[in-house]
Protein backbone atom coordinates (compact mmCIF):
# COMPACT_ATOMS: atom_id res chain seq x y z
CA UNK A 1 0.00 0.00 0.00
CA UNK A 2 3.04 2.04 0.87
CA UNK A 3 4.05 2.27 -2.82
CA UNK A 4 0.58 3.84 -4.05
CA UNK A 5 1.64 6.94 -2.13
CA UNK A 6 1.94 10.28 -3.88
CA UNK A 7 5.56 10.66 -1.61
CA UNK A 8 7.11 8.54 0.28
CA UNK A 9 9.42 10.18 3.58
CA UNK A 10 11.73 7.75 5.23
CA UNK A 11 13.48 8.28 8.36
CA UNK A 12 17.12 7.03 9.48
CA UNK A 13 16.83 3.36 10.59
CA UNK A 14 13.47 2.48 8.26
CA UNK A 15 12.93 -0.68 6.88
CA UNK A 16 10.25 -0.67 3.82
CA UNK A 17 9.14 -4.22 2.49
CA UNK A 18 6.53 -6.14 0.40
CA UNK A 19 6.97 -8.81 3.26
CA UNK A 20 8.55 -9.28 6.50
CA UNK A 21 11.06 -12.26 7.67
CA UNK A 22 7.90 -15.30 8.32
CA UNK A 23 6.45 -14.31 4.97
CA UNK A 24 10.36 -14.30 3.54
CA UNK A 25 11.04 -17.92 5.71
CA UNK A 26 7.39 -19.30 4.78
CA UNK A 27 8.38 -18.68 1.09
CA UNK A 28 11.06 -21.13 1.61
CA UNK A 29 13.44 -17.48 0.75
CA UNK A 30 15.85 -18.28 3.85
CA UNK A 31 16.34 -16.99 7.47
CA UNK A 32 16.78 -12.87 8.00
CA UNK A 33 16.71 -10.15 10.89
CA UNK A 34 14.00 -7.54 9.98
CA UNK A 35 16.81 -4.95 9.60
CA UNK A 36 18.00 -6.97 6.73
CA UNK A 37 15.36 -6.56 4.69
CA UNK A 38 14.71 -3.13 2.39
CA UNK A 39 16.91 -0.96 4.91
CA UNK A 40 17.66 2.85 3.90
CA UNK A 41 20.70 1.81 2.08
CA UNK A 42 18.62 -0.03 -0.11
CA UNK A 43 15.60 1.84 -0.74
CA UNK A 44 17.26 5.59 -0.80
CA UNK A 45 19.06 4.82 -3.85
CA UNK A 46 16.83 2.53 -5.88
CA UNK A 47 14.03 5.46 -5.76
CA UNK A 48 11.43 3.72 -3.54
CA UNK A 49 11.86 6.60 -1.18
CA UNK A 50 10.86 10.19 -2.41
CA UNK A 51 12.50 12.36 0.87
CA UNK A 52 15.08 10.50 3.40
CA UNK A 53 15.44 12.43 6.38
CA UNK A 54 16.92 11.72 10.24
CA UNK A 55 14.07 11.47 11.97
CA UNK A 56 10.22 12.03 12.76
CA UNK A 57 10.74 15.73 13.85
CA UNK A 58 12.12 15.99 10.75
CA UNK A 59 9.56 13.53 8.45
CA UNK A 60 7.21 15.87 9.95
CA UNK A 61 8.75 18.91 8.64
CA UNK A 62 9.15 17.64 5.48
CA UNK A 63 5.41 16.60 5.07
CA UNK A 64 4.62 19.83 6.11
CA UNK A 65 6.63 21.32 3.61
CA UNK A 66 5.45 18.70 0.51
CA UNK A 67 1.77 19.58 1.39
CA UNK A 68 2.24 22.99 1.53
CA UNK A 69 2.93 23.33 -2.72
CA UNK A 70 -0.53 21.78 -2.85
CA UNK A 71 -2.11 24.32 -0.72
CA UNK A 72 -1.67 27.45 -3.46
CA UNK A 73 0.65 30.80 -3.54
CA UNK A 74 1.93 31.98 -0.53
CA UNK A 75 2.07 35.82 0.10
CA UNK A 76 5.74 35.81 2.33
CA UNK A 77 8.31 35.28 -0.12
CA UNK A 78 12.14 36.60 -0.57
CA UNK A 79 13.61 37.24 -3.97
CA UNK A 80 17.46 35.26 -4.14
CA UNK A 81 20.36 37.57 -5.76
CA UNK A 82 19.11 37.17 -9.88
CA UNK A 83 22.21 38.35 -10.74
CA UNK A 84 24.11 35.31 -9.21
CA UNK A 85 22.81 33.34 -12.15
CA UNK A 86 25.02 34.89 -14.94
CA UNK A 87 28.33 33.46 -13.66
CA UNK A 88 26.93 29.84 -12.41
CA UNK A 89 27.76 28.56 -16.45
CA UNK A 90 31.07 28.74 -16.93
CA UNK A 91 32.27 30.31 -20.11
CA UNK A 92 34.18 27.19 -21.16
CA UNK A 93 31.93 25.54 -22.85
CA UNK A 94 33.44 21.52 -21.34
CA UNK A 95 33.91 22.85 -17.70
CA UNK A 96 31.05 21.41 -14.85
CA UNK A 97 28.51 23.03 -13.22
CA UNK A 98 26.29 22.79 -10.58
CA UNK A 99 22.32 22.74 -11.43
CA UNK A 100 21.23 22.75 -8.65
CA UNK A 101 22.78 26.05 -8.30
CA UNK A 102 21.07 27.04 -10.82
CA UNK A 103 17.63 25.46 -9.30
CA UNK A 104 18.31 27.88 -5.88
CA UNK A 105 19.51 30.69 -7.97
CA UNK A 106 15.78 30.83 -9.46
CA UNK A 107 13.51 29.20 -6.36
CA UNK A 108 12.46 31.71 -3.80
CA UNK A 109 14.54 31.68 -0.68
CA UNK A 110 14.25 28.12 1.14
CA UNK A 111 11.75 27.30 -0.82
CA UNK A 112 13.33 24.31 -2.91
CA UNK A 113 12.46 20.42 -1.99
CA UNK A 114 14.16 17.78 -4.18
CA UNK A 115 12.52 14.40 -4.63
CA UNK A 116 14.76 11.26 -4.99
CA UNK A 117 18.02 13.23 -5.49
CA UNK A 118 19.99 10.06 -5.03
CA UNK A 119 18.27 7.88 -7.76
CA UNK A 120 17.71 8.52 -11.68
CA UNK A 121 20.59 11.26 -10.86
CA UNK A 122 20.26 12.76 -14.65
CA UNK A 123 17.89 14.56 -13.61
CA UNK A 124 16.98 17.02 -10.68
CA UNK A 125 13.11 17.04 -9.81
CA UNK A 126 11.92 19.11 -7.30
CA UNK A 127 9.01 21.46 -5.89
CA UNK A 128 9.84 25.26 -6.05
CA UNK A 129 8.58 28.49 -5.44
CA UNK A 130 8.68 32.03 -7.98
CA UNK A 131 7.13 35.00 -5.89
CA UNK A 132 5.00 32.78 -4.05
CA UNK A 133 3.54 30.19 -6.34
CA UNK A 134 4.19 26.63 -6.56
CA UNK A 135 5.78 24.95 -9.48
CA UNK A 136 7.65 21.66 -10.24
CA UNK A 137 11.30 21.43 -11.65
CA UNK A 138 12.66 18.93 -13.83
CA UNK A 139 16.59 19.46 -14.53
CA UNK A 140 19.29 17.84 -16.60
CA UNK A 141 22.51 17.11 -14.11
CA UNK A 142 25.51 17.74 -15.96
CA UNK A 143 27.21 15.56 -13.57
CA UNK A 144 26.14 12.87 -14.74
CA UNK A 145 26.31 11.83 -18.18
CA UNK A 146 26.94 15.66 -18.89
CA UNK A 147 23.07 15.45 -18.50
CA UNK A 148 21.86 13.24 -21.37
CA UNK A 149 18.81 10.92 -20.40
CA UNK A 150 18.96 7.28 -19.18
CA UNK A 151 16.26 5.11 -18.14
CA UNK A 152 15.85 5.74 -15.05
CA UNK A 153 16.09 9.62 -15.11
CA UNK A 154 13.09 9.33 -18.23
CA UNK A 155 11.44 7.51 -15.43
CA UNK A 156 11.73 9.78 -12.67
CA UNK A 157 11.54 13.41 -15.11
CA UNK A 158 8.03 11.23 -16.64
CA UNK A 159 6.66 10.49 -12.73
CA UNK A 160 7.11 13.91 -11.71
CA UNK A 161 5.23 15.29 -14.62
CA UNK A 162 2.73 13.00 -14.17
CA UNK A 163 2.52 14.42 -9.97
CA UNK A 164 2.49 17.81 -11.00
CA UNK A 165 -0.53 17.60 -13.69
CA UNK A 166 -2.15 15.52 -11.42
CA UNK A 167 -2.42 18.57 -9.02
CA UNK A 168 -2.07 21.86 -11.63
CA UNK A 169 1.22 22.63 -10.94
CA UNK A 170 3.42 24.13 -13.00
CA UNK A 171 6.17 22.75 -14.55
CA UNK A 172 9.60 24.57 -15.64
CA UNK A 173 12.16 22.55 -17.77
CA UNK A 174 15.99 23.61 -17.19
CA UNK A 175 17.90 21.98 -20.19
CA UNK A 176 21.48 21.31 -20.48
CA UNK A 177 21.21 17.96 -22.33
CA UNK A 178 23.21 16.53 -25.01
CA UNK A 179 20.78 14.33 -26.05
CA UNK A 180 19.05 10.54 -25.07
CA UNK A 181 21.88 7.90 -24.02
CA UNK A 182 23.44 5.45 -26.49
CA UNK A 183 25.60 2.47 -26.53
CA UNK A 184 25.35 -1.20 -26.47
CA UNK A 185 24.92 -1.21 -22.43
CA UNK A 186 22.63 1.39 -22.02
CA UNK A 187 20.26 -0.43 -24.60
CA UNK A 188 20.18 -3.49 -22.15
CA UNK A 189 17.71 -1.28 -19.63
CA UNK A 190 15.45 -0.56 -22.24
CA UNK A 191 16.40 3.12 -22.78
CA UNK A 192 14.17 3.35 -25.97
CA UNK A 193 10.93 3.21 -23.93
CA UNK A 194 11.54 4.28 -20.81
CA UNK A 195 13.10 7.63 -22.27
CA UNK A 196 9.92 7.82 -24.83
CA UNK A 197 7.99 7.91 -21.75
CA UNK A 198 8.81 11.64 -21.53
CA UNK A 199 7.58 12.04 -24.80
CA UNK A 200 4.14 10.69 -24.39
CA UNK A 201 3.44 12.17 -21.17
CA UNK A 202 4.18 16.10 -21.81
CA UNK A 203 2.12 15.53 -24.73
CA UNK A 204 -0.95 14.90 -22.68
CA UNK A 205 -0.38 17.35 -19.55
CA UNK A 206 -1.97 20.23 -19.41
CA UNK A 207 -0.37 22.59 -17.14
CA UNK A 208 2.54 25.02 -18.33
CA UNK A 209 4.94 23.73 -18.87
CA UNK A 210 8.11 26.20 -19.08
CA UNK A 211 11.75 25.62 -21.01
CA UNK A 212 15.00 27.23 -20.31
CA UNK A 213 17.94 26.40 -22.08
CA UNK A 214 21.29 27.04 -19.53
CA UNK A 215 23.83 24.88 -21.89
CA UNK A 216 23.53 22.38 -23.98
CA UNK A 217 20.36 21.46 -26.42
CA UNK A 218 20.73 18.52 -28.37
CA UNK A 219 18.76 15.98 -30.23
CA UNK A 220 16.10 14.02 -28.72
CA UNK A 221 17.01 14.66 -25.28
CA UNK A 222 16.55 18.12 -25.50
CA UNK A 223 12.87 18.31 -27.56
CA UNK A 224 12.11 15.33 -24.39
CA UNK A 225 12.89 18.38 -21.29
CA UNK A 226 10.55 20.98 -23.74
CA UNK A 227 7.78 18.66 -23.65
CA UNK A 228 8.49 17.21 -27.64
CA UNK A 229 9.62 20.20 -29.31
CA UNK A 230 10.62 23.41 -28.51
CA UNK A 231 7.52 24.83 -29.92
CA UNK A 232 5.70 23.32 -27.32
CA UNK A 233 5.90 25.29 -23.87
CA UNK A 234 4.55 28.76 -22.60
CA UNK A 235 7.61 29.92 -23.70
CA UNK A 236 11.16 28.46 -25.03
CA UNK A 237 13.97 30.58 -23.84
CA UNK A 238 17.90 30.32 -23.44
CA UNK A 239 20.88 31.56 -21.56
CA UNK A 240 23.46 33.17 -24.25
CA UNK A 241 25.73 29.90 -23.18
CA UNK A 242 23.14 27.98 -24.79
CA UNK A 243 24.30 25.79 -27.92
CA UNK A 244 22.12 23.74 -30.07
CA UNK A 245 22.30 21.13 -32.80
CA UNK A 246 20.72 17.26 -34.03
CA UNK A 247 23.62 16.03 -31.75
CA UNK A 248 26.48 16.87 -30.02
CA UNK A 249 28.92 19.05 -31.94
CA UNK A 250 32.43 16.66 -31.21
CA UNK A 251 30.25 13.10 -32.87
CA UNK A 252 28.27 15.05 -35.85
CA UNK A 253 31.72 16.72 -36.76
CA UNK A 254 33.50 12.60 -36.69
CA UNK A 255 30.50 11.22 -38.66
CA UNK A 256 29.84 14.23 -40.91
CA UNK A 257 33.52 14.77 -42.06
CA UNK A 258 34.85 11.36 -41.51
CA UNK A 259 36.48 11.02 -45.22
CA UNK A 260 37.36 14.65 -45.43
CA UNK A 261 39.32 13.77 -41.86
CA UNK A 262 41.14 10.60 -42.68
CA UNK A 263 42.62 12.14 -46.08
CA UNK A 264 44.35 14.68 -44.22
CA UNK A 265 47.48 12.49 -43.65
CA UNK A 266 49.73 15.32 -41.07
CA UNK A 267 47.92 14.47 -38.14
CA UNK A 268 48.64 17.62 -36.20
CA UNK A 269 46.64 19.22 -39.38
CA UNK A 270 44.30 16.85 -39.03
CA UNK A 271 43.46 17.80 -35.43
CA UNK A 272 43.64 21.43 -36.44
CA UNK A 273 40.63 21.05 -38.93
CA UNK A 274 38.72 18.99 -36.28
CA UNK A 275 39.07 21.72 -33.82
CA UNK A 276 38.00 24.40 -36.93
CA UNK A 277 35.11 22.83 -37.92
CA UNK A 278 33.93 21.87 -33.84
CA UNK A 279 33.95 25.69 -33.69
CA UNK A 280 32.01 26.41 -36.81
CA UNK A 281 29.68 23.99 -35.73
CA UNK A 282 29.31 26.13 -32.10
CA UNK A 283 29.01 29.12 -34.21
CA UNK A 284 25.83 28.09 -36.09
CA UNK A 285 24.47 26.34 -33.20
CA UNK A 286 25.04 29.33 -30.54
CA UNK A 287 21.69 30.89 -28.83
CA UNK A 288 21.98 34.32 -30.97
CA UNK A 289 21.82 32.34 -33.95
CA UNK A 290 19.34 29.64 -33.06
CA UNK A 291 16.67 32.73 -31.88
CA UNK A 292 17.44 35.02 -35.07
CA UNK A 293 15.64 31.72 -37.04
CA UNK A 294 13.01 31.83 -34.30
CA UNK A 295 13.50 28.19 -33.37
CA UNK A 296 13.40 29.87 -29.85
CA UNK A 297 11.52 32.82 -27.88
CA UNK A 298 14.48 34.67 -26.71
CA UNK A 299 17.91 34.91 -25.68
CA UNK A 300 17.65 36.44 -22.16
CA UNK A 301 19.91 37.77 -19.41
CA UNK A 302 19.98 34.66 -16.51
CA UNK A 303 18.70 37.43 -14.12
CA UNK A 304 15.98 37.67 -16.10
CA UNK A 305 14.41 34.05 -15.47
CA UNK A 306 12.33 34.81 -12.52
CA UNK A 307 10.63 37.39 -14.37
CA UNK A 308 9.92 35.44 -17.77
CA UNK A 309 8.64 32.48 -15.29
CA UNK A 310 6.78 34.85 -13.04
CA UNK A 311 5.29 37.28 -15.99
CA UNK A 312 4.34 33.79 -17.99
CA UNK A 313 2.06 32.41 -14.88
CA UNK A 314 0.23 35.75 -14.85
CA UNK A 315 -0.72 35.15 -18.45
CA UNK A 316 -2.28 31.89 -17.39
CA UNK A 317 -5.65 31.71 -16.73
CA UNK A 318 -6.34 29.71 -13.08
CA UNK A 319 -7.47 26.27 -13.90
CA UNK A 320 -11.47 25.64 -14.14
CA UNK A 321 -12.73 23.99 -11.00
CA UNK A 322 -13.60 20.84 -11.57
CA UNK A 323 -14.90 17.19 -9.87
CA UNK A 324 -13.35 14.61 -9.34
CA UNK A 325 -9.35 13.90 -10.09
CA UNK A 326 -7.77 14.43 -13.28
CA UNK A 327 -5.26 11.92 -14.29
CA UNK A 328 -6.83 8.04 -13.97
CA UNK A 329 -4.00 7.71 -11.53
CA UNK A 330 -0.13 9.04 -10.97
CA UNK A 331 2.78 6.27 -11.94
CA UNK A 332 3.59 4.86 -8.66
CA UNK A 333 6.95 4.77 -10.54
Amino acid sequence: MLGCCDVIIATEGSNIGIGGPAMIEGGGLGVFRPEEVGPMDVQVPNGVVDIFVKDEEEAVAAAKKYLSYFQGPVEEWESPDPRKLRFVVPENRLRYYDMREVIQGIADVDSVLELRPDWGIGIITCFIRVEGRPMGVIANNPAHLSGAIDAPGGDKGTRFMQLCDAFDIPILSLCDCPGIMVGPEVEKTGVVRHAARMFVTAANIDVPLMTIVTRKGYGLGAQAMAGGSFKAPLFTVTWPTGEFGGMGLEGAVKLGFRKELQAIEDPEERAETYEKMVADSYERGKAVNMASHFELDDVIDPADSRKWISRALRSVPPPVPRKGKKRPNVDTW
